[in-house]
């Protein structure tokens, strides 16, 4: 049985280390090939959040740089199980709602929803403006799921590692893959 290829794309909004706990639970499913694309943006915000790159980076099985559009990722030939934006910048929202191809992150997921492929923007971002809502609304009705970093408190969260984990959790939830990374409501 084929492995899951999973896209993650990292974007230059607060908030990378929901991208860090992501890029480790995913690299340690052995069922999953893991797909990377950083903005440099986003290696910028890493820098200042104090996130280490190799972290990120050091997780995928595959790279693909940002200003790369002739990379596999480009192309709707390029089959893979889901494509999550996280964190998603409201510039790549824009972009992403848009229609706007200029660079992987932003082609790439256009390919994801025009081949009607999973695609989830984790949007971190407040106050949202009528211009960001306007774009989450857009891209939900191309087809993206909107999941906010808006993590929740009944699972009873003790540090901000509990916090970046129930997010991640919600966000493989939405592909279907098996995770234990937060405490389910009624378990």
């Amino acid at each position: 049985m084929p492995k899951k290829r999973i896209l993650l794309a990292v974007t230059g909004a607060s908030g990378v280390q929901y991208a860090l706990e992501l890029s480790r639970t995913l690299a340690a499913d052995s069922d999953i090939e893991l797909h990377l694309i950083v903005s440099d943006a986003a290696r910028k915000v890493m820098h200042l959040e104090e996130v280490d790159e190799a972290g990120i980076t050091g997780s995928a099985d595959f790279e693909h740089a940002v200003n790369d559009i002739a990379a596999p990722p480009a192309s709707g030939s390029w089959r893979h199980d889901g494509m999550i934006v996280c964190p998603c910048s409201m510039a790549s929202l824009a972009a992403i709602a848009s229609g706007l191809g200029n660079n992987l992150i932003h082609r790439a997921a256009d390919v994801a929803l025009k081949e009607s492929r999973p695609l989830i923007l984790t949007v971190r971002e407040t106050p949202l403006n009528e211009i960001h809502l306007n774009n989450m609304l857009t891209a939900k009705r191309a087809g993206a799921v909107i999941l906010p970093a808006s993590p929740g408190f009944y699972h009873k969260p003790e540090t901000v590692k509990d916090l970046t984990r129930q997010i991640a959790g919600k966000i493989l939830d939405q592909l279907n893959i098996p995770h234990n990374l937060f405490r389910r409501w009624g378990e």
